[in-house]
Formats: C-alpha cells, structure tokens, sequence
C-alpha cells in the first residue's frame, strides 16, 4: 500500500482518506479528529519542518492537503525539490482562493466570465458604501483573505450593504482589503477539476446550500449539505461553463509564472446570461467532498498520482450510478461563535446500508465518549437510484444520530429545479 499523509482535521478529510484508502493508499491523517481512523493530533498541519520529519521517519513521499491554510502558509513551496511531493498548489497559486482581490485580477486578465467588481482598502468604507448605493444596495461584499466561508455579504439594499461593510469593519481590525460585487441571479453550482496546469479532469457536477436556515434564509455557513450529480446541468450548460469559464482559466495557469497542481473548485452561478464564475477555492469544496468522493468510480490516487507525474490526460473520470446527498449535523448556535460542545453523541451503529458516516468536528472527552466539538459535526452521505431516494435516505440516517442541540437544515437537495431560459451567446 501506497504510504500517503493526508493534512486537514474535517469531514471532507474524513471522505478523502476514506477514497484513498479504498483505492490502495496506507493514509496517515494530520491532525484527523476522533472518527477518522490514523489521526495524529499531536502534529500541526502548518509546522512544515515537523511534517517533514514525521514524513521521513514514516517513509512517506506524498502528502495531499485538504484545507486551504497549509497551501496559502506555502506547503507546497516548503517541499519543492525535495523527495516529498506535495499535491496542491504553491502559495503563489492558492492566491486563486487566499485573496479575493488577486482571483478577481486574474478573472479579468484571462478573459473569464465573472461578476463586475471594485476593490477597496479598509481606508475606503465610505467610497464602498457610495458604489454600493449607486447599485441600488444590489451587492456581494467580499472580505479578501480567507474567511472559512463565511466572509461573504450578499446584499439586496442600500440598508443591507452597509450592515455588512459595518460588520466587515467589525470582525477584522487592522488594515485589509474588499471586493464589492455586483450581485448576480440564478442558481449556483460548483465544479471541481484536477489539474496540472494544462489537463483538466472534472468531477460530477454538485451543489452546496450556504445558508443555515431553509429556503437559503439565515447567515452563511460552512455549508450545511450538498448533492451530486445536479440534474439541470445538462449538456449545454457543461459546453458554457467549459468554453467560458474552464478553458480560460486553464490558459491563464498556463500564463502565470506558476505551476499549480491540485484540485481547482469553480464556484458558477448560471445566470440569464450565462454562466459566471463566483470564486475559486484551490481544494475540495466542503461538503462536497463527501458526496463527490462516494460518487468517484475511478481511482483519486491514481488521479493524484497522474496530476504529479504529468500523465493526467490519460485518465479518465468514472462515476457510479445513482444520487448522492450529504446532510451536515451540526451543533445549535453554529455559526456564530461561542455555542458549547462536548455533547455525547450516539446512533452512528444504527445508521442504514447506503449511508456513510464523515466526522468533522468530534473528539472523545476523558470517559472514552464520542462528543462534538464544533459546528459541523458529522456529515451524513447517503447513495440512492434517484436524487429523491438518496434525499430520504439521508433525513433517515440523520434522524437515527442523537447530540444535544442537534441541528439539520430541513431542505437539502429539495430545492424546487430551476428553469434555465437563455443560454450564453457564442
């Protein structure tokens, strides 16, 4: 078995790991949680020269990040020629997701369908909120480094945009920089590729549910469930996002002085106009990972493995049959900060054939009990013939796991399908 440290401590590790493992691979998870089989809380993700040393006593010569912190910290440009590969960007290419301002520069150098945006420093709030009124209040404010996902503003008045430039001065002190967005309409997807710079792979198509509460009310989060394959991302639509959106963008890797190798997340909304790219992210999206990855009938290391050695173009990405549904179980009050944990947590033995059970914030307290220990706790990942029967499947399984406080958003994967009335223009 092919020996592999896997860095990142959630649910969408969990599914990693559990894919890798499958498809041959002995995985070591850095630091994992309690659910994860081979965690090693004791090491640090971000200490790189303990990585290495643990690397080598193990020896192991690949290591496969999963969150964004140890690529934008430059895991990537820490083991460069060395005998370690690592399979994710260089910190020159996580810039793509670290830094709003940076991916919405590189959009509109290499001619990819996006959103109309301006920066701001945080020195100019108040020439922000004049854009933001001239737009009728009609904005996304982004909050330019990385955020876990939450620092996005989606904004439909003057009232409600400058809440949220309040807010962003709010949670982040010292100087900084925003984008203002021009909000767009349509339903969101994400796809998630492969690549070497040149070849790209894409996974099934899949889409997330932000919003805490349903009917996608309620502040954002880390996403609380996603679903693949998404049933109206026909042909056509594909043929849009790869002519505008994927195709660009492979063209300018190949134009910056970088080389990037790793998972590529396209997060599109498909608007009256056409698809529009909403954002990069330079890993996996969580949660879905841990729907993509039960749906992957191919091989992820040997996928892994292709992207390093410059042989991805000869692979090809399989899918296995059916919809499949992730459902977060997360703690009450997530996601604002400060909610208690340390809940018992029961009901995992009971879950039915068909679900898989990816822990992402448990740990064991001092009687040997499993407990949560943050706001996505577990994400239940349900297969099924038809979108509607792995839905169910996953509300089944959810309902059989029992912590205090429990939450789980009620309409993951039920919301009413969209009618996509005009296409892009060729």
């Amino acid at each position: 078995m092919k020996p592999i440290i896997l860095l990142g401590s959630g649910a969408r590790e969990h599914a990693m790991a559990a894919k890798l493992t499958r498809d041959g691979a002995s995985v070591q998870v850095v630091p994992g949680n309690a659910g994860i089989p081979n965690s090693h809380p004791g090491l640090d993700p971000l200490d790189f020269a303990a990585l290495a040393a643990y690397a080598r006593h193990q020896g192991v010569r690949l290591i496969v990040v999963g969150p964004e912190a140890p690529l934008a910290a430059g895991v990537a440009d820490y083991f460069a020629g060395t005998d370690i590969q690592v399979f994710g960007p260089t910190k020159a290419g996580a810039l793509l997701e670290s830094s709003k301002v940076w991916s919405k520069d590189f959009m509109r150098r290499h001619g990819v369908a996006t959103a109309q945006a301006w920066a701001f420093r945080s020195d100019e709030v108040a020439a922000a909120r004049a854009q933001a009124a001239a737009l009728g209040g009609q904005v996304v404010v982004k909050y330019d480094g990385l955020a876990a996902g939450k620092g996005v503003y989606v904004c439909g008045s003057p009232a409600e945009a400058a809440a949220a430039l309040d807010d962003l001065q709010a949670h982040y002190t010292g100087a900084f920089s925003f984008l203002l967005e021009e909000r767009l309409t349509g339903p969101e997807i994400s796809i998630i590729g492969l690549t070497d710079g040149h070849e790209m792979k894409l996974l099934a198509t899949s889409q997330d549910h932000k919003q805490l509460l349903a009917n996608d009310e309620g502040p954002n989060t880390g996403g609380m469930g996603a679903y693949c394959p998404v049933p109206f991302a026909d042909a056509d639509v594909l043929a849009d996002i790869q002519r505008d959106i994927v195709e660009p963008t492979l063209r300018g890797l190949q134009a910056e002085p970088f080389e990037f190798r790793g998972f590529l997340y396209f997060g599109i909304m498909l608007t009256p106009t056409g698809p529009k790219l909403l954002e990069y992210n330079v890993r996996l999206g969580d949660p879905e990972a841990e729907v993509l990855l039960p749906a992957m009938d191919s091989s992820l290391l040997a996928l892994v493995e292709a992207t390093l050695d410059g042989t991805l173009a000869r692979q090809v990405v399989r899918q296995r049959p059916g919809a499949f549904v992730g459902v977060v179980l997360a703690s009450g009050g997530y996601p604002v900060s400060g909610f208690p944990t340390g809940f018992p947590i029961t009901g995992l033995e009971k879950l039915p054939a068909g679900v898989e059970a990816f822990h992402g914030a448990t740990r064991r307290n001092t009687e040997g009990q499993l407990v949560t220990n943050g706001g996505r706790v577990l994400v239940l990942s349900a297969q099924g013939p038809t979108l509607a029967a792995a839905t169910a499947l996953a509300y089944e399984a959810a309902a059989l796991v029992a912590f205090q406080d429990k939450y789980v958003r009620p309409d993951i994967a039920q919301r009413p399908a969209p009618v996509l009335t005009q296409r892009a223009v060729n």
